[in-house]
């Protein structure tokens, strides 16, 4: 599409609007090989090349970051006590609009999408989508058949919320469990809220994927990176 170059330039994020007019009117930018000086000057996303200090930009309409969240970290775009999840998003990001793709709380570790793609964040967090959330629940006691079946079959929360059914996998065994639980809708401390008025506790929450697409096991907590356009499919097609 034909736009602005200075404004093409700063949608990537890495450079203010300012900056990109003062790159081109010291002809540091080139587009197609040849040096532009016109502030005014125009460009095709989609059709020209364009470099900033001979570093060929690869532009995005959207971009989408995966981030593998550690405890103590607020899933939100800002906040005035805690660090958040956008926090530690790189430098040359932080002037696209990025927000969180659904929330964990500040003790829940794992898989966050970072975006600015909207409507993909509605579609993939709309229950009627049926997208699931995979997450590893340690459990406070020993879970037992009735628990599973309760939650399975769409518990009703102590507040009388009714969830849509849920699907659960005992991964280990003992008086504190670990379990696998995929839901497909986000309320408010969902999970933990489940696993209370089925008679049991969770002492340890992780999300290790959302729908196709799990979290990268090298990727240390804190860490985020990138995803390829398969990976965004993969999340929302299977």
């Amino acid at each position: 599409m034909l736009q602005r170059l200075d404004k093409m330039i700063a949608s990537q994020g890495k450079y203010s609007r300012r900056e990109a007019q003062e790159l081109i009117k010291d002809g540091k930018i080139k587009v197609n090989g040849i040096t532009v000086r016109d502030r005014g000057a125009k460009s095709d996303d989609e059709k020209d090349t364009v470099t900033v200090n001979g570093e060929q930009l690869d532009f995005q309409k959207f971009v989408y970051i995966m981030l593998n969240k550690p405890k103590g970290v607020v899933s939100a775009t800002n906040d005035k006590n805690e660090k958040t999840v956008i926090d530690l998003v790189p430098k040359e990001y932080k002037r696209r609009n990025l927000f969180p793709a659904g929330r964990l709380d500040i003790t829940t570790t794992g898989f966050v999408l970072i975006t600015d793609d909207g409507d993909f964040a509605h579609r993939i967090l709309s229950p009627k989508n049926h997208i699931e959330k995979t997450y590893e629940a340690r459990l406070a006691e020993k879970v037992t058949d009735e628990q599973i079946k309760r939650i399975s079959e769409g518990i009703e929360l102590k507040d009388g919320t009714k969830c849509l059914p849920a699907k659960v996998t005992v991964i280990e065994d003992g008086d504190e469990p670990l379990v696998e639980i995929k839901i497909c809708e986000g309320k408010y401390h969902q999970i933990k809220r489940m696993f209370a008025a089925a008679g049991n506790g969770v002492i340890g929450l992780k999300r290790t994927q959302m729908g196709g697409l799990m979290l990268d096991p090298n990727l240390k907590e804190g860490e985020i990176r990138l995803l390829a356009v398969r990976e965004v499919q993969i999340i929302e097609n299977g």
